[in-house]
């Protein structure tokens, strides 16, 4: 099916995509009214309006509370200004800028060489995704993490090391498991990068310590080693490994433990090629993988860590991969099994997203030089090659009639893919109902019992 090749016929389709859109996006998920926002205002409001502790805070009518380091509090602490309404504005407008910058790092080149219509057509697609409908419908603050941690990814894949680290660093300072990328830094021996984060994940750690200490006391010796604060853990929106062992009734710490190893082996050995190959893009791919894997939690909109993957499989030429899986990702196919995960099916079906991401783990193509690179040293080695003898010939087709206009083509083609900030590079263009319908509960939340997290 060929494109509409009129802006009439691309306003029509887009008008069409809009309303189906809008459609699906009111009516088929589970809406989550902005609960876990509502857990981070009812904190910072308990804590600073009346002198209550950030980790004594319920939700009203339910056992839900603060989960974040201490950081994270502390960060949220501009909530105390305003009221929820507005803060409900707030977290819109911050995640859609977030959004925004993560599109722009991952394919910031391919949606430019499309104009506003690919624009449109991504903002459509990414409305569908279950992962983004939570974040927002949520209120969470994965988004705002995600571009924090491919600004230095951007920094690394385009040679500014000096640069890198802080990102990963305040990221880990919210929230533990991005974690993970300061290990992966030490993995790829990007040591200062890994020094930098480190730093700027202990100052910020200390400097909540300064701001709120019995706050950070209490997280950091009883609070963090409690799982029973951020809820069940056999509830089907928990899509990492130690959910699939909960939902079969496995209880061991030590089988969960040696999966999360082996998991990180994998990850370790995949993410360190990649680096060392110079493609940043797919080890950070690998580690968001990876660190939904291996957390104890990964409910389902953890899982905007799977967007960097999708956006490198058509880069390595698998775009139909790459549909098929978003496809799958949109459909809250997961729910299907929400209150029964038993047998074959409830094993293979509950666990879909954990199986999407345990197989882009495995398989995901990485280590291969960034295509900028590649075409940078093609045109290098077609100048060096030229024999001298063709200079005449140019500038005798110089004086032809269009000439000039076939000289600059040659160059064009010449310089190869598209320039520009986004780590999704590309060649030049000539290369190229959900499952439930469960209604949502009185406190809708991504957990029977869970706490924000």
């Amino acid at each position: 099916m060929r494109p509409p090749a009129t802006d009439r016929g691309r306003l029509l389709l887009l008008g069409l995509l809009a309303g189906a859109v809008t459609v699906f996006t009111a009516t088929v998920p589970l809406l989550r009214d902005w609960f876990d926002l509502r857990v981070y205002h009812g904190t910072i409001d308990h804590w600073i309006h009346h002198g209550g502790r950030v980790y004594d805070y319920r939700v009203p009518g339910t056992p839900y509370g603060f989960t974040y380091p201490p950081f994270a509090a502390v960060a949220m602490l501009p909530m105390a200004l305003v009221g929820p309404r507005t803060a409900i504005a707030a977290a819109l407008l911050l995640n859609l800028a977030a959004l925004a910058a993560v599109v722009r790092i991952l394919a910031g080149p391919v949606l430019r060489r499309y104009g506003w219509y690919g624009a449109a057509l991504t903002a459509c697609a990414l409305a569908l995704f279950e992962p983004l409908r939570d974040t927002f419908s949520f209120g969470q603050v994965n988004l705002v993490l995600l571009a924090l941690v491919l600004a230095d990814c951007l920094l690394l894949a385009t040679g500014r090391e000096r640069l890198a680290g802080a990102g990963i660093g305040l990221a880990a300072a919210v929230k533990l498991t991005p974690a993970l990328f300061i290990a992966l830094l030490f993995v790829a021996g990007r040591r200062r990068a890994a020094v930098v984060a480190t730093g700027v994940a202990l100052a910020a750690t200390a400097a909540a310590g300064l701001i709120a200490p019995d706050a950070s006391r209490f997280y950091w010796t009883r609070a963090l080693w409690d799982t029973s604060r951020v809820g069940r853990l056999d509830y089907v929106s928990n899509q990492s490994l130690q959910g699939v062992l909960a939902r079969l009734g496995v209880e061991s710490r030590a089988v969960w433990a040696l999966l999360a190893v082996l998991v990180l082996a994998v990850w370790a050995r995949r993410a360190r090629r990649a680096a060392a190959a110079g493609d940043w893009p797919a080890a950070f791919a690998l580690t968001g993988l990876t660190a939904c894997l291996v957390s104890p939690v990964t409910w389902v909109h953890h899982l905007v860590w799977l967007l960097p993957s999708l956006a490198l499989l058509p880069r390595a030429g698998h775009p139909r991969v790459a549909g098929a899986l978003y496809g799958v990702l949109c459909t809250s196919v997961v729910w299907l099994w929400y209150d029964d995960a038993s047998g074959v099916d409830g094993f293979l079906g509950s666990n879909t997203y954990t199986w999407i991401t345990l197989g882009l783990l495995l398989w995901l193509p990485a280590g291969q030089e960034p295509s900028g690179r590649r075409t940078v040293s093609r045109s290098a080695k077609a100048v060096m090659a030229a024999p001298s003898a063709a200079a005449p010939a140019t500038a005798s087709a110089a004086g032809q009639p269009g000439g000039r206009r076939a000289g600059a083509e040659t160059s064009a083609a010449a310089a190869g893919g598209t320039s520009g900030p986004g780590l999704g590079r590309e060649r030049s263009a000539s290369s190229e109902p959900t499952g439930s319908t469960r209604p949502a509960a009185a406190n809708p939340q991504s957990s029977n019992a869970r706490a924000s997290s």
